[in-house]
């Protein structure tokens, strides 16, 4: 992922709303959204050259997603896929804060990355760059190539229009508005990640679209106050175009989750 923001407990009719864009290459094979059959009970796309997610939910409502931490000059060639990170929390039984000792112990393993995970009654979020986790009270977040709610412009318009939705009940088109967001940041807002200018320029938006690499896919993600899930995805293609849809609605089975 390389946008995410999410309402946690905030709003007394959607305790969990998320918002997420995937930025990637147009070229890597990959799978929507589907409930995996050979990892029971995960609902994800599939990255099908490293088997991970970047984003997903299970029926118990463990909710996880990770973005990239850019720093190009700390990337090493050989590290395990960072999306196995969500797979494994999501068919693993711990609670955040075993995750988040798990974490400690295998983070520095992997490239940069920033992990957004629930057990459907915590919420945490763990960056490896730093080597810290905590577990999250109710809010607003917002999380991109950085760490969690660095004010990148991307990501404090996005946190902004997403309070703003929720006002308005949270409607998939708003929600989807915020994804859609081509607006450039201004020079001088500019993060500086060590790429190049005009590529700092094109990553700026909420939605990248470049026929080489953008943002692949829009999900929605909301679990409303009589436990019942919601999950949308739009896949699109280099020129922005949308290329697929798929739309899920289920009742999260474990009574015990406090949602």
């Amino acid at each position: 992922m390389c946008l995410i923001v999410m309402a946690w407990r905030t709003h007394p009719e959607i305790p969990l709303l998320v918002a997420a864009n995937r930025d990637e290459f147009h070229s890597r094979p990959t799978s929507a959204a589907h409930w995996w059959t050979d990892r029971g009970g995960i609902l994800a796309g599939r990255d099908l050259v490293a088997g991970g997610t970047w984003l997903g939910i299970t029926r118990s409502g463990r909710f996880a997603a990770v973005t990239n931490y850019r720093d190009p000059a700390s990337g090493r060639t050989v590290a395990p896929s960072r999306g196995s990170l969500v797979s494994s929390f999501l068919e693993s039984g711990a609670s955040v804060a075993e995750g988040l000792a798990e974490l400690r112990r295998v983070g520095a393993d992997y490239n940069g990355f920033n992990l957004l995970f629930s057990d459907g009654e915590r919420l945490g979020v763990y960056d490896n760059v730093r080597g810290e986790g905590r577990e999250l009270g109710p809010g607003i977040f917002g999380l991109s190539n950085h760490l969690l709610d660095t004010p990148w412009p991307k990501v404090t318009s996005a946190k902004s229009r997403l309070h703003d939705a929720l006002r308005q009940g949270a409607g998939a088109q708003a929600v989807l508005a915020l994804l859609r967001d081509e607006t450039p940041a201004p020079d001088a807002e500019l993060p500086r990640t060590g790429v190049e200018l005009e590529m700092e320029r094109l990553l700026s938006s909420a939605f990248i679209r470049s026929a080489d690499y953008g943002t692949r896919s829009s999900t929605i993600i909301s679990i409303d106050r009589s436990r019942q899930v919601g999950f949308d995805e739009w896949s699109w293609d280099g020129a922005g175009a949308e290329t697929g849809r798929v739309n899920w609605r289920f009742a999260l089975q474990a009574a015990n989750v406090q949602i």
